[in-house]
């Protein structure tokens, strides 16, 4: 195998933590609608933290896109 192919395969593997990621904010996305139906009073505290665990989840993502493009491209 050539360096090219071999750079190919380690980015594609750093990918690999992205499919956690959209599970993560499908489950994050769920509970968050669940909490908001059974608690509307709360729903500003709720959405405050929803959106911080969105961000931190969506950095992952970022993070392992990043180490790709590096071993790609780097």
């Amino acid at each position: 195998m050539d360096v090219q192919t071999m750079k190919l395969l380690a980015a594609a593997i750093a990918l690999l933590p992205m499919a956690g990621v959209g599970i993560g904010l499908g489950m994050i996305g769920s509970s968050l609608t669940q909490a908001i139906s059974r608690n509307p009073g709360a729903s500003d505290k709720i959405s405050q933290a929803g959106i911080l665990l969105t961000a931190f989840t969506e950095a992952i993502g970022l993070f392992t896109f990043g180490a790709a493009m590096a071993i790609l491209f780097g």
